[in-house]
């Protein structure tokens, strides 16, 4: 099922244990500041890596990085989604981050957004914690200037993307514990 935006499910016990498993790789990271979208599942996720830091910032909650509307495919099952809007569609969205019709996604803003959130951590040192889908964490690439990424994150896993100066590089994505 096409799960987003405008269903808030908790962490399922799948998710629990990845998120667990997060919590156990970043355990030597100190993270400076810690952000999250308002779902329930980004932020159970977010506060189990948090709790697993023996200093560890506030969580705050930004709106940008809610998961996107899937519009009429939310909550469908896989097979609805590509009969309504075909299997290229669907590949474009995966590998090339190009939103189907009738998704309710601003692309620009996304990546405004990402850039904003981008200039305004260049100016606090240290590592800082993401927490969001990969339908919003896929335009972080854009807003990097990355190319031949995939954009897609697999669940469970996470991207650095290295704040130097002006510049906001990829070093690492699509990584899993």
């Amino acid at each position: 099922t096409r799960v987003g935006g405008r269903t808030d499910l908790p962490l399922s016990t799948s998710g629990q244990a990845q998120a667990q498993k997060l919590a156990a790789h970043f355990v030597t990271v100190t993270f400076a500041t810690a952000r999250s979208g308002p779902l329930k599942r980004t932020r159970q996720t977010a506060i189990a890596i948090l709790a697993a830091q023996s200093s560890a910032p506030e969580l705050i909650t930004d709106l940008f990085l809610r998961e996107i509307d899937y519009g009429p495919d939310e909550n469908r099952p896989e097979d609805e989604v590509v009969a309504r809007i075909g299997k290229p569609a669907l590949e474009a969205w995966e590998r090339d981050s190009i939103v189907p019709h009738g998704w309710r996604v601003d692309t620009a803003a996304l990546i405004g957004n990402w850039q904003e959130t981008f200039a305004e951590l260049r100016d606090q040192p240290g590592d800082h914690l993401i927490v969001t889908s990969n339908g919003i964490a896929r335009f972080a690439l854009s807003a990097a200037g990355a190319t031949g990424l995939e954009g897609k994150l697999a669940t469970a896993a996470w991207g650095v993307i290295a704040l130097e100066g002006e510049e906001a590089r990829v070093t690492e994505w699509n990584v899993r514990p």
